[in-house]
């Protein structure tokens, strides 16, 4: 089967790609150059066959310590259809819950039992429910000044645009909440959103999440109710994310990445991007920059 290995450069170091780009040709010994998918930032070399694994490792050697990703994957359903993407330090550079508990000084908290349970060290449900426990008695009112402190990540609104004008059917999926993923999706147009929901009562957050909690198992339910609403194999899927309790859905995904992901979840997923941002996305589809939406 005919591969195409990627190359993309990180943030802040697209002078060296080119270079980079000719070492490993040299080093897999391939008859072709490159093909640039934006100058100095993104090319495909295609492979007649390969072990992906391998040939990332033999490339990874060649570029050294460069902030280069690395993907080898089959030419075949490289441009998905369905786009399922996690919020928090994914699509959004913020953990809203530590947002949240910043307000009451507890950040440092909150922040490690996220740090752990985003890194699968501790059941997601039981982190979720004891920081949410946190919360109770705080004014419904600071969730709109956590709603200013909201950051999109890189590449996101170039991303979700161009997939949209793509044709693919895209969710926002979230073990946050919804009073800030259903505005993060409109503001970029995801056309679907799963996540959780504060209780209120009284113009105050009670400490409890409303029933029923979304965990990994329901984002990879989404991904597979998604594309069996539009009859899209699975090879045809496209999901991101950075926590343990992503792992489902990537492994489900015909492209399942793990974006900057944590330390457990990156050792578990061979497809990562650690140093590009969500743009990088396209160009592992085969997207050229003048195909990119604004």
């Amino acid at each position: 089967m005919s591969c195409v290995m990627t190359l993309i450069a990180g943030s802040g170091t697209p002078s060296v790609l080119s270079e980079a780009a000719a070492r490993v040709v040299a080093a897999l010994g391939l008859p072709s150059q490159p093909d640039w998918l934006m100058p100095d930032r993104a090319c495909d070399l295609l492979l007649a066959a390969a072990d992906p694994a391998a040939a990332e490792a033999v490339a990874r050697a060649a570029i050294g310590d460069g902030a280069i990703d690395v993907l080898v994957q089959p030419l075949l359903d490289r441009r998905k259809r369905v786009f399922v993407a996690d919020l928090e330090s994914t699509i959004i550079e913020n953990e809203m819950l530590d947002e949240l508990a910043g307000f009451l000084g507890l950040r440092a908290k909150v922040s490690a039992i996220t740090r752990r349970a985003m890194n699968g060290e501790i059941d997601f449900r039981g982190a979720l429910e004891a920081r949410v426990a946190l919360l109770a008695g705080m004014e419904e009112a600071v969730l709109e000044e956590a709603w200013a402190r909201v950051r999109l990540m890189p590449g996101a609104r170039t991303l979700v645009a161009t997939m949209r004008a793509a044709g693919a059917a895209t969710a926002l999926v979230s073990g946050g909440f919804a009073v800030f993923a259903e505005r993060v999706a409109a503001e970029l147009g995801f056309a679907h959103v799963v996540a959780n929901r504060l209780e209120i009562a009284g113009g105050r957050i009670t400490g409890r999440v409303v029933p029923p909690v979304v965990t990994g198992e329901v984002k990879r339910a989404t991904l597979f109710e998604l594309a069996a609403r539009h009859s899209i194999a699975l090879p045809q899927t496209l999901a991101v994310g950075d926590g343990a309790n992503d792992l489902p859905m990537l492994a489900a995904a015909g492209l399942g990445v793990a974006f900057r992901a944590k330390p457990a979840v990156a050792a578990a997923c061979r497809v990562r991007i650690e140093h590009a941002d969500l743009s990088a996305l396209l160009y592992l589809q085969g997207y050229r920059r003048g195909e990119f939406a604004a």
